[in-house]
């Protein structure tokens, strides 16, 4: 097609929607939208693969916490949460912070961190918005969505089950290199990892804040009692969580399959049938809906096309080709080079799709050079969750992205640090401690 083969028409899509993403001279959902555009025409997936992308599980565990958050908005439910925390940690906003990053990252080390994100970011917008308007663009308030984001992403490197990544490279390594790697194995190194990242965040937050540190803004959060339709709105929010925590023994007990999405979708089904108890109108209506941030799926759809455009069409095999660099490297170099890559690259692509494709490509390099696999498979499995520049880079931060208190700039700028010390810190765990 145009004279031009597919792989360089891939590579071509891929680069513009890397700058328009950065620079934003169009809304990065509509940029999210060119895959559908060209991808199908082009030849650089089909409809069916197409589809697959812009309807995928996450999608609809997005769609579904969607739903959640706005029943806790409508009903009030995560103001009434959020004055409990500020009300234990104190109202200066480092303490809130601190409160944030902490409940974040413990959460996430249990529960996907994706659903961590979805449940913690209502109770930060209640505080952003319980400031005058005056103050809600201000420094704390990206903070503050970033630190919503972050932890979700660091504490899901603290276990086994706390991302999606872990698990599939524990499954690769036990499948493909008969290669076992326990729960024990895994909070060696990332458990430690999460805490020291989790406080050198707080602390560089903390420095960020400037003058706004100790400043309160007279939040005045107070308890209040709770009203029915919120009390229906809290029981299924934390049904729906019990269901993601406790998945593998519940599915153990019950024999029914489930997965997160389906929990998701089922609290949002319950939010639009229930009654909310002070009148006979249902806790949700479609037309609130139009609150969603229909966006927010485009976006992440798009960068899972963009995933499967780059795999399908030979660009991520090509540069695996270049992987013959790394024979005769020493061990401790290739871990460092092998996490900068799964960082920068992770900032674009799937972090899921990342370890699904680079991990058997160095199994196989660790193999014919007999080199210990484990610590390789470790430093790409690490690296691919904890970027932190793009919307795209992993689904907590497009999630947070969609509040509309973040600018793609302030999640660039301070990302880039965070992953600069993730480099650092990834590298030095693994050493040290494999």
């Amino acid at each position: 097609m145009l004279g031009i083969d597919t792989f360089t028409l891939a590579l071509l899509l891929a680069a513009l929607m890397i700058l328009l993403w950065i620079t934003e001279w169009i809304p990065i959902y509509l940029t999210a939208l060119f895959p559908i555009l060209l991808g199908a025409p082009l030849g650089l997936l089909t409809p069916k693969e197409l589809a697959g992308c812009y309807g995928d599980a996450n999608i609809f565990l997005f769609f579904g916490g969607f739903v959640l958050a706005l029943g806790l908005e409508k009903w009030g439910v995560h103001e009434q949460i959020a004055r409990r925390i500020i009300k234990i940690v104190g109202d200066q906003k480092s303490k809130i912070l601190l409160g944030f990053i902490l409940s974040t990252g413990l959460i996430s080390m249990w529960i996907s961190n994706t659903a961590t994100a979805l449940m913690m970011l209502p109770m930060a917008v209640a505080v952003i918005e319980a400031m005058p308007v005056s103050h809600r663009e201000s420094r704390f308030s990206a903070l503050l969505m970033l630190s919503v984001a972050y932890a979700a992403n660091i504490g899901g490197v603290g276990t086994l089950i706390g991302s999606p990544p872990n698990t599939q490279m524990a499954s690769i390594l036990a499948e493909n290199f008969h290669i076992q790697v326990s729960f024990l194995d895994w909070m060696k190194i990332g458990l430690p990892l999460a805490i020291t990242l989790l406080l050198i965040m707080y602390l560089l937050f903390h420095y960020l804040l400037g003058a706004e540190r100790k400043d309160v803004h007279d939040l005045h959060f107070h308890t209040l009692p709770w009203s029915k339709p919120q009390k229906r709105v809290l029981w299924i929010f934390s049904v729906v969580a019990i269901l993601w925590i406790f998945r593998e023994p519940i599915v153990a007990w019950t024999g029914i399959p489930y997965r997160d999405e389906n929990a998701a979708i089922l609290g949002a089904l319950a939010l639009f049938l229930l009654p909310n108890g002070d009148d006979k109108q249902t806790l949700l209506k479609w037309s609130d809906t139009e609150k969603l941030p229909w966006g927010i799926l485009l976006l992440f759809g798009g960068g899972l096309a963009m995933a499967a455009i780059l795999e399908k069409n030979g660009i991520l095999k090509s540069l695996s080709a270049y992987f013959n660099f790394a024979d005769g490297i020493n061990p401790i170099i290739l871990i460092f080079i092998l996490t900068a890559l799964a960082i920068f690259i992770s900032e674009v692509l799937s972090n899921l799709a990342m370890v699904t494709v680079f991990i058997p490509i160095v199994g196989v390099f660790a193999e014919q050079t007999q080199t210990p696999l484990f610590p390789l498979a470790m430093a790409l499995t690490l690296g691919a969750s904890l970027a932190f520049m793009m919307p795209v880079g992993t689904p907590p931060n497009a999630i947070v992205f969609g509040s509309g208190y973040l600018k793609i700039k302030q999640m660039v700028r301070i990302g880039f640090i965070l992953n600069i010390i993730s480099l650092l810190l990834i590298g030095l765990f693994i050493v040290l401690l494999q």
